[in-house]
């Protein structure tokens, strides 16, 4: 569980596609490239990019360690959040994918006072 919640919660919130190691490797070699001809401060900063986009590509799970974590942690998010009060739009709000809720069977009921929204 913790470890799928660190895995979605690492990076940035933002609109667009993911990144992928793949991305940053060409991200990086644009970079590289640019390098070439930089001078000053253009190269100061470009240096600094591509540190940044290696950090980056260096942080990323690869897709089959996700997938596993993604697995495990549809195997037990309901009853864990069942346990803890923890309703579909907290999950939500932490970044969990709504397809993966859909996965883990978490309805999308809003607990008030330890009972479903559809209760009262």
């Amino acid at each position: 569980m913790r470890a799928y919640l660190e895995v979605i919660d690492t990076g940035p919130k933002r609109p667009g596609r993911r990144r992928t190691p793949e991305s940053l490797s060409k991200q990086i070699a644009q970079v590289s490239e640019r390098l070439r001809g930089a001078r000053g401060l253009d190269k100061l900063n470009l240096l600094k990019e591509r540190r940044d986009l290696e950090a980056a590509r260096a942080k990323l799970v690869p897709a089959s360690d996700h997938g596993a974590l993604e697995r495990d942690f549809v195997r037990v998010a309901r009853r864990y959040g069942e346990r803890r009060g923890i309703d579909y739009s907290i999950w939500r709000e932490a970044g969990v994918p709504a397809a993966v809720l859909t996965k883990a069977r978490v309805p999308r009921t809003r607990l008030a006072n330890g009972r479903s929204a559809a209760a009262t």
